[in-house]
């Protein structure tokens, strides 16, 4: 019986010729497959967001970048802001008597609850540059921004 000592990234499983080589080695990982497949897509799965609230609206903000305005689906509805995208890509090459095909489809869906501040009625603006969606929800009249409480610990 022999023992094969692991590295922090890899299965022991693996014979030394594959762990060598750095792309099997990563794949078969129990993480790596999962990274590989993730990585093979031109944009994050669950693209970053930062929400700002200012005093009359709300900014929310996406990384989402390698998009085009078209890809991206929004929705507010009953509370819920709901931002998606989906991109197929189809290419075809024919070099030296062979052709190469190649298909991809990647997606996203990122669904927030907003505050009851916000007025579902008026417009929300989205602009989309530089790979990031910025959107702005504009608050009901009358509504300021909550200040936060200092409590003392005694």
């Amino acid at each position: 019986m022999s023992l094969v000592k692991s590295h922090k990234r890899r299965t022991p499983m693996l014979s030394n010729a594959l762990m060598s080589d750095p792309f099997f080695s990563d794949l078969f990982d129990r993480r790596g497959l999962k990274n590989y497949l993730d990585s093979n897509s031109d944009f994050d799965f669950n693209p970053a967001m930062n929400v700002k609230e200012k005093e009359k609206d709300f900014e929310v903000e996406l990384a989402a970048p390698g998009l085009k305005k078209d890809d991206f689906t929004i929705t507010l509805d009953n509370g819920l802001l709901t931002v998606s995208a989906e991109r197929e890509d189809n290419k075809e090459e024919e070099k030296d008597g062979f052709l190469s095909r190649e298909f991809s489809y990647n997606s996203f869906s990122r669904t927030i609850r907003i505050p009851e501040s916000v007025d579902e009625e008026k417009e929300v603006s989205a602009r989309y540059e530089n790979g990031v969606l910025k959107l702005k929800l504009q608050k009901k009249d009358g509504m300021e921004p909550k200040k936060p409480k200092t409590i003392k610990v005694s």
